[in-house]
């Protein structure tokens, strides 16, 4: 990689890493639907007018029901649910659940005609990466049944990313990505308005919540997603899907450092093993696990 494509790919691994530290921040004040809404609609605001001047929108809209469904799969279902999720998990726990969108991508592609052989290495990163859930399950059992809660709407959210980036493969795959990302990003903002609107809080937010959603929209949704583009142009789409890989390691050391949250050996080993799960089953794969933003 070039020197400004390893600086872009730097940076992105804090960005995106760093939502689930915001998101836990926001949740003093802030509902899941206003947190979600407030981030999607701030990165609309300012990606629908870039899209718009370089005349990528309107041919985009044309497919309106793929850029719908991708919509509701990497947006609304994700960004709501990650955040509800984190009621009860910590954002270290939630970055690490969420890394397992590539071993998902590789269970549901079949649903969407995508055929690839599940050879013994690929089957034996799946194993293993679905070993480092349940290792990893057993760090916060103190929590009840909240705890399963958030798990099961973190796992949800994780098959709303692993979704999308195949809704664009098999649908979206001749269609500029800015443009039909900008379209999604209206029309999940509109998708989430009644329910940002039925949850908003009586009082004014705080101004650290308040921020904490800006830094979300503008920084780890619609700057991080022009960095992609640019990273999946300079470096190519495998290099670029290695972020994955960091995401986790950032949001945990936010959430022990600054939120002095637990993080056990449990968690350490079932980062790992997740980790290296998916590098396995996506070893040989074609697959592009592109991801929208946590």
């Amino acid at each position: 990689m070039s020197w400004r494509a390893s600086v872009t790919f730097a940076v992105l691994c804090v960005i995106w890493g760093v939502p689930y530290f915001l998101i836990k921040l926001a949740l003093v004040d802030l509902s899941p639907a206003c947190i979600a809404w407030g981030r999607i609609t701030l990165a609309a605001a300012i990606l629908v007018p870039i899209a718009w001047k370089r005349g990528v929108l309107r041919p985009a809209m044309r497919h309106k029901t793929a850029v719908f469904a991708f919509a509701i799969a990497e947006l609304v279902i994700p960004f709501f649910l990650i955040a509800f999720g984190e009621q009860w998990l910590t954002s270290s726990f939630s970055g690490i659940l969420i890394a397992t969108v590539p071993l998902t991508v590789v269970l549901i592609a079949p649903l969407f005609g995508v055929h690839e052989r599940l050879g013994l290495r690929r089957m034996a990163g799946l194993a293993l990466g679905f070993s480092g859930v349940v290792v990893l399950l057993g760090l916060d059992t103190g929590h009840g049944p909240m705890l399963w809660l958030g798990v099961g709407a973190m796992m949800i959210a994780v098959a709303g990313y692993a979704i999308g980036p195949l809704i664009v493969q098999r649908h979206l795959s001749g269609v500029d990505e800015l443009g039909a990302l900008a379209g999604s990003l209206v029309m999940a903002s509109l998708a989430l308005l009644p329910f940002a609107i039925a949850s908003a809080p009586v009082r004014m937010p705080s101004s650290t919540s308040l921020i904490s959603v800006a830094v979300l929209g503008i920084v780890c949704t619609a700057l991080a997603l022009l960095l992609y583009f640019y990273l999946i142009h300079a470096a190519g789409a495998a290099r670029a899907s290695l972020i994955a890989y960091v995401n986790p390691a950032v949001a945990a050391l936010l959430g022990v450092l600054v939120l002095d949250e637990h993080f056990g050996i449990n968690a350490l080993v079932g980062l790992i093993m997740i980790l290296a799960g998916s590098s396995l089953a996506g070893s040989r794969s074609q697959l592009q696990t592109q991801r929208a933003a946590t």
